[in-house]
């Protein structure tokens, strides 16, 4: 049994507490923020302060790699998850009405996911971990430093908490998330520095909650990230009757600011015709603006042992592509089989740890910073008045045509999300044999047909024509 210190009680930092206190190992959670876990999913979308988590209430979606970890490591986290309202989404039976292969697939399983609010889903995984034997979480108290000595190089002993306690331990998790303090924690140590690399994701998002008066919820008539020439729009069903609708654009589009006000961003979503009817519903919050999120990675130096990054410490994206809370759940799991296979050995482990994230999880985070830069240069594009030259490189071209692709081929479909749901990366599947060519084919024969909405001269007047301030609620 060996003792493990995991900073950070998020979601990531649950998971794997609660998959390391399952193997037998002794498991600390370290959770800065004081709140005691509420008595209901509906008390944490309430009142529950997680100050920690800068998107607590913003939306927030579990793809369905995220659901299979679930189903084969957390079971009982699943049916607590179902039993709070989850939405239950089986993406199989959602195709669009311009394919006309309706025919289920072998495997069609695979793209169901069952997804909830972030509060619902902390709550549920917070339960669960006050629940499991073998692992204590403490709330209210943060790693003030690191304990570390020197080891063919420096090695992580433990930390020293923020009331001035020393725990001792033979691996430090991070699972401090996006605002991870750790390359500090590692420099104020005398440790070597950590290996970062960061951008602007170049979003700025605005969201809003809203409730069903009567328990369903809309059901999706385009995807649920849907992009128009100078903004996007984001459809997340949520539990327990509820959803929420983002309109995101990039963040150096001034007149966007007023998106801010709720009856410019109604006017806006209205103009939709296939998104509009996510209007109605009662709204639960007003408009919640959410900037500056980086992509960035991290990296450990060797000779830095007993520690690992995980989940959003590690690498953290743009959220509009849902990635984070799965990716973080996967990412739980291979710790907890590199733990079972090297713990004993702090050099072995780090090796691994490092090899085995840039093996499964580097493609990921790469194929969005990719997506990112493709789509802030279109809406750059629009806001400049020139037109988009797509890059002629074959990858770009696959990757602008798969959406028009997924329109009209029921197996281009399932294998785009495949993408969507983190289920098998992009290089992956564009790499099968004939995909690339089955692509461009039924992109082809569908044209240039987008989805209905307002381009930039029809935003750009209702951002300012649409209701005063004042009058938006």
């Amino acid at each position: 049994m060996a003792k493990v210190i995991v900073l950070g009680g998020g979601l990531s930092g649950l998971a794997s507490g609660l998959m390391l206190a399952r193997d037998d190992h002794d498991v600390t959670v370290l959770e800065r923020d004081p709140s005691p876990v509420p008595d209901t999913p509906e008390c944490a979308w309430e009142s529950w302060e997680r100050h920690g988590v800068v998107q607590f209430r913003q939306a927030h979606y579990l793809q369905p790699r995220g659901r299979q970890v679930l189903e084969a490591e957390l079971p009982d986290v699943r049916d607590a998850l179902a039993a709070a309202g989850a939405a239950r989404i089986d993406w199989a039976r959602m195709l669009p009405p311009s394919i006309t292969d309706r025919e289920p697939r072998p495997g069609d399983e695979r793209l169901v996911t069952l997804t909830a609010r972030r509060p619902t889903l902390e709550y549920v995984f917070a339960r669960a971990a006050e629940a499991q034997s073998g692992l204590s979480v403490r709330r209210g108290v943060s790693a003030a430093r690191l304990e570390t000595r020197e080891r063919a190089g420096v090695h992580v002993t433990g930390v020293r908490t923020d009331a001035g306690d020393v725990l001792s331990a033979d691996l430090v998790v991070d699972a401090m998330g996006r605002r991870s303090r750790l390359p500090a924690l590692v420099r104020e140590a005398g440790g070597p520095e950590v290996a970062e690399e960061a951008e602007d994701s170049g979003f700025i998002y605005y969201t809003r909650f809203f409730r069903s008066s009567g328990g369903g919820r809309p059901r999706p008539r385009a995807p649920l990230n849907t992009p128009f020439e100078s903004f996007s729009v984001l459809t997340i069903p949520g539990d327990s009757g509820t959803w929420s609708v983002t309109l995101y654009g990039a963040a150096g589009d001034p007149p966007l600011k007023r998106l801010r006000h709720a009856g410019v961003w109604n006017a806006v979503l209205r103009a939709c015709p296939l998104h509009a009817h996510w209007l109605e519903g009662e709204p639960m919050t007003g408009i919640l603006p959410m900037g500056g999120v980086l992509d960035r990675r991290r990296r450990l130096p060797r000779g830095l042992t007993g520690v690992a990054l995980l989940g959003d410490a590690w690498a953290c994206t743009n959220p509009s592509l849902g990635r984070g809370i799965s990716l973080g759940l996967v990412h739980a799991t291979l710790l907890r089989s590199a733990v079972r296979e090297d713990g004993r050995d702090p050099h072995a482990f780090a090796a691994a740890w490092d090899e085995t994230t840039e093996r499964e999880l580097a493609p990921w985070y790469e194929s969005t910073v990719v997506v990112d830069r493709a789509r802030l240069a279109e809406l750059e594009a629009a806001r400049s008045g020139g037109p988009y030259t797509l890059p002629a490189d074959p990858a770009s071209r696959l990757r602008a045509a798969l959406p028009r692709a997924m329109g009209v081929d029921a197996d281009v479909f399932r294998a785009g999300l495949e993408i969507a749901g983190c289920l098998t990366v992009p290089s992956n599947v564009f790499s099968r044999p004939g995909f690339a060519e089955r692509v461009m084919a039924a992109a082809a024969a569908r044209g240039d047909a987008g989805l209905l909405g307002p381009d930039r001269e029809c935003l750009l007047e209702l951002l300012s024509s649409a209701g005063a301030p004042a009058a938006a609620s």
